[in-house]
């Protein structure tokens, strides 16, 4: 997703952690589709863990409160193959799903072909170890799982353009002013093209110093305390100008967003739900910069 800024503060213990998330078991709905709390705990804790490591113990308890727990435990529990999960999961998403691949597609036919290959992925296979492999497992409950849903299945359907295209990049294409060839209806319901070029003049916009941080923290995996040392500041310095920077720079997709048309809570949507690296963009040449700066 866009980064959103850690807070440069201590490790929150793991207790501290499972507390927060355990609160949430019975609202998760998780004993319908006999999932234990300690199973429960497990996906939500994992989720905290990812997206809130090194932020204070207010922030990861934050973040647990926020999570979409219902969601996440219908996603995991079809990747883990219960079949109660998948009929709900299909009859809650299933007709959204059809109706999204034929707007992306414009064809009822293809878009049919487009979901139900996409069904396939998420149900899940066996790998050569004999386990179940399901791309439901990457949901994180962040943004809800119908959001996610869309964003996965559009982007399937841009690789599909692209491969059809003699897998010529999505960057090219914008360069070049070529469309794809789905109708206006298809560009308004699968919006990871205008999503990429977001993201892309966002980063390009930013100042010298705000690209050296992004680049230092997110690209290159330096502490905060490595990133301060270099700069001759404090380690909280650089937090709060990270923190200034992401908010910034979120704010500015999403005007970027609405101004293409897309609504702000759906532009809500797909920024909670991004990962960067599921992204058509060269987030390192679009931050590409000298690795050291003298000063802030």
């Amino acid at each position: 997703m866009i980064p959103e800024a850690p807070a440069a503060a201590e490790p929150v213990p793991g207790a501290a952690v499972r507390e927060a998330v355990a609160a949430r078991y019975e609202e998760s709905g998780a004993a319908r589709f006999g999932i234990v709390p300690g199973v429960f705990e497990s996906w939500a804790a994992g989720a905290v863990a990812r997206y809130g490591a090194g932020w204070s113990e207010r922030e990861q308890k934050e973040l647990a409160a926020g999570l979409h727990v219902e969601e996440l435990v219908l996603a995991r529990a079809c990747a883990e193959g219960n079949e109660d999960a998948w009929r709900e999961l299909m009859a809650r998403f299933g007709a959204q799903m059809h109706r999204a691949a034929a707007q992306m597609t414009g064809d009822e036919a293809a878009g049919r072909e487009l979901a139900d290959s996409l069904y396939a992925e998420l149900y899940g296979r066996e790998n050569r170890e004999g386990r179940r492999v399901s791309r439901l497992e990457s949901y994180m409950g962040r943004g809800s799982l119908g959001g996610w849903l869309r964003t996965v299945l559009a982007q399937r359907h841009l690789d599909r353009c692209r491969a059809q295209r003699n897998d010529a990049s999505l960057e090219e294409q914008m360069e070049a002013g070529v469309a794809f060839a789905a109708p206006a209806e298809a560009e308004a319901a699968a919006p990871d093209a205008r999503l990429n070029a977001a993201v892309s003049a966002a980063l390009k916009e930013l100042g010298s110093e705000a690209r050296f941080l992004l680049a230092a923290y997110y690209l290159d995996g330096q502490k905060l305390a490595a990133i301060g040392r270099q700069l001759g500041v404090h380690e909280s310095t650089v937090s709060r100008k990270l923190e200034k920077v992401t908010s910034g720079l979120r704010k500015r997709v999403r005007k970027r967003l609405m101004a293409e048309g897309i609504e702000r809570r759906r532009s809500d949507e797909l920024l909670a739900d991004l990962d960067v690296r599921d992204l058509d963009v060269k987030v390192r040449r679009d931050l590409g910069q000298e690795k050291k700066m003298e000063t802030f």
